[in-house]
């Protein structure tokens, strides 16, 4: 496998004071932070994406403390999810790499993470955007912190490249009201409630 050599990195800090309604006592967070890098697998079919994988798990544990700091610190984050765009001489296997290095070093980082993260990932061209979804890092039940951050830019992915995402945010969403399973009611601990 040749090199991994990262292009751009970005991280982009998105704040909600308010979605019409009163004003929140502090507002919603949401972050992400991507890299873009080329895909030594693009244009060939290889079976063993291992060391992709091995590869990838060092660079999401030098970006996720990154995102941290950026959004306030350990004790701040109550959401996280992950995403890939793959560049259209790729496929979306390339993406799925990200699921382990991507969710396994923001879970490192997080010692009350205990809910898988959710992903989405496609392949698309330079410009492509995602919608990556967020939710709960304590039990992905709890229904108030479903939510999404929309993440792209206008040059990445090229066609040889891969463009990975981490996101977090502080909270659930501005003005939730729809019931379902609350934080302070998680009991089971083992992610799901």
């Amino acid at each position: 496998m040749t090199p991994l050599r990262i292009r751009k990195k970005f991280l982009n800090i998105e704040t909600t004071y308010h979605e019409g309604g009163p004003s929140p006592d502090r507002p919603l967070l949401q972050g992400s932070i991507s890299v873009v890098f080329n895909n030594p697998y693009a244009g060939k079919y290889v079976e063993d994406l291992t060391p992709l994988v091995e590869a990838t798990k060092l660079i999401g544990h030098e970006i996720v403390p990154e995102l941290i700091d950026a959004l306030g610190g350990v004790d701040a984050i109550q959401t996280y999810g992950k995403g890939a765009i793959v560049g259209v001489n790729g496929e979306l296997e390339h993406g799925a790499v990200w699921h382990e290095a991507g969710g396994w070093a923001m879970r490192a980082r997080l010692p009350k993470a205990k809910a898988i993260v959710p992903a989405a990932k496609a392949v698309g061209s330079a410009g492509t955007r995602l919608q990556v979804p967020l939710w709960s890092i304590a039990a992905a039940y709890v229904r108030s912190h479903f939510n999404t951050i929309d993440v792209g830019a206008i040059d990445a992915p090229r066609p040889d490249e891969l463009f990975y995402i981490l996101v977090m945010g502080t909270g659930g969403r501005i003005h939730e009201r729809l019931g379902g399973l609350r934080l302070d009611q998680i009991s089971v601990g083992d992610g799901q409630r």
